[in-house]
């Protein structure tokens, strides 16, 4: 066998072919100059494979067979065929779905259990909804006089860059790569480096299907290199990046080189606001899920709760409670386990650095802010951390630790709530709890960011838009909204008076 597949047996038992290469021009190929990275199994902190890591040549390469496959068979196809590939992959990402969601779990240390319920039903759910947006995206006619017929085309933008972190690794491969293809557009996907097997195997499924060589491209490698080659290529024609806010403004900076529409979804620091009319149990119940979901690495975790003074000592006890019940810590492949590992020794670090933070800063610590040892001492485990007696000007507060870690505050009133659910950089999600619907609807009106759940947390839906407010980003994910930062508008004026 060459250095382009490897057979792997999961720790669940199950045995596939994992694909190691750069897949351009529907085929694999080496790395240009020969480089590797290693993967690694968080739980165990033991090397998976290698896979090859492009360099900006390989990046040439991939953006040259996209541009064929865009300025070829691929924008000439039938809307409605398009659709029908897409609406074909996702009964294959079905078929392969535990696969996928085994893959994932190794790679990344999620539980198998929400990589299958998640990852795996969400991506499917999105390659289904584009691929009945394919043949539906329309221009329009404008009637101006007599003597003119103007009209709308809307077109596919050309050749689309992607940049992928590694919390969801199919997910988001899927949320941008379904979309754009929709559009009529082709894509390079840069994969994250800690994460890259579940999309490497996710091309295999593109190949298959028939989607013609040069649409799909995916390449491993590091982001300073292969993602800023991306941002800077004069070849691609926009950027969709999801990842931390410092990465977003480099890459927003390095694509203004050449003028590139860029859509950007990156940090948060969510608030969840409980009011004293709410049902605590409800809001106990969605808090835990908002922050510990994924190992708390989630962009959208709603990692600052304020609660209101009536009810916070009662609000933090049961918090602590639902914690120590729920979010058993352990083997990401065992059915009862919550919350697996960290993704990397990098991310282990920086979530318990934030806990030290904490403890110098003056808050108090509820539980958790410690390394969990699995069995054998390995692994990069953290015990689900809550912090309370937290203000707003401490870096727990403020910055984005991305674990399973929050703070808790209490408020005094509906102003105030609102005032220090707006006080960070951040505005991608938040989350609002009382029973009365007026409050509901004012203060979600009031609080700045893009996604506000009324009695939940971070319950998306693929049919309903997604992005942020000010330093989480700008452009919209899912929904009908999503289409748009793929397309471009043509206007055509044709002249009817020939004296004129």
């Amino acid at each position: 066998m060459s250095d382009l597949h490897i057979d792997l047996t999961a720790p669940n038992g199950l045995t596939f072919k994992q694909p190691l290469g750069l897949f351009i021009d529907n085929e694999w190929v080496s790395s240009s100059k020969g480089a590797k990275i290693s993967t690694i199994n968080p739980a165990n902190e033991e090397e998976i494979c290698a896979v090859h890591a492009a360099d900006s040549n390989d990046v040439d390469k991939a953006v040259e067979a996209a541009r064929r496959a865009f300025n070829g068979e691929w924008r000439e196809l039938d809307t409605s065929v398009r659709g029908e590939l897409l609406y074909k992959l996702s009964d294959l990402v079905e078929q392969h779905g535990d696969v996928l969601a085994t893959i994932d779990a190794m790679d990344n240390g999620k539980t198998f259990q929400a990589a299958r319920n998640v990852d795996i039903v969400g991506a499917i759910a999105l390659l289904r909804y584009y691929a009945g947006w394919a043949d539906k995206i329309h221009g329009k006619v404008i009637d101006p006089n007599p003597d003119k017929l103007a009209y709308v085309l809307r077109e596919p933008i050309g050749v689309c860059g992607a940049i992928i972190p590694w919390n969801f690794p199919l997910l988001n491969i899927v949320t941008k790569l379904a979309p754009a293809l929709a559009a009529g557009n082709t894509i390079v996907v840069k994969v994250a480096e800690q994460t890259p097997l579940s999309a490497l195997y996710f091309a295999n499924l593109v190949k298959e299907v028939g989607i013609p060589a040069g649409v799909v491209n995916v390449l491993n490698g590091a982001g300073r290199e292969v993602g800023s080659a991306i941002a800077a290529h004069p070849g691609i024609d926009m950027i969709t990046f999801t990842g931390s806010t410092p990465t977003g403004r480099q890459v927003m900076k390095t694509a203004a080189g050449t003028l590139k529409r860029v859509t950007l979804e990156t940090g948060g620091k969510s608030p969840l606001l409980v009011f004293p009319d709410a049902d605590l149990e409800q809001a106990v119940r969605w808090g835990h899920r908002g922050i510990m979901s994924n190992q708390g690495q989630v962009c959208s975790a709603t990692s600052r709760i304020l609660v209101h003074a009536d009810i916070y000592d009662t609000f933090v006890i049961r918090f602590k409670a639902e914690v120590e019940k729920i979010s058993k810590v352990g083997d990401p492949f065992q059915s009862d386990t919550f919350q697996g590992p960290q993704v990397t020794k990098d991310q282990f670090n920086r979530v318990l650095s934030y806990v030290e933070a904490g403890k110098q800063e003056g808050a108090q610590l509820v539980c958790g802010g410690a390394a969990f040892k699995n069995v054998g001492g390995k692994g990069l485990y953290i015990a689900p951390t809550v912090f309370a007696g937290v203000t707003d000007s401490m870096a727990i507060a403020q910055e984005e630790v991305f674990g399973p870690f929050v703070v808790i505050a209490p408020f005094h009133d509906e102003a105030e709530a609102i005032e220090r659910a707006n006080s960070t950089i951040f505005g991608l999600g938040a989350s609002v709890f009382t029973r009365d619907i007026s409050r509901a609807l004012r203060v979600s009106k009031k609080i700045q960011s893009g996604t506000i759940w009324v009695n939940s947390s971070n319950d998306d839906d693929v049919r309903v838009p997604f992005g942020g407010y000010k330093q989480s980003g700008f452009g919209r994910e899912m929904g009908e909204e999503g289409i748009e930062p793929y397309t471009i508008t043509k206007s055509i004026h044709v002249n009817l008076n020939s004296k004129l």
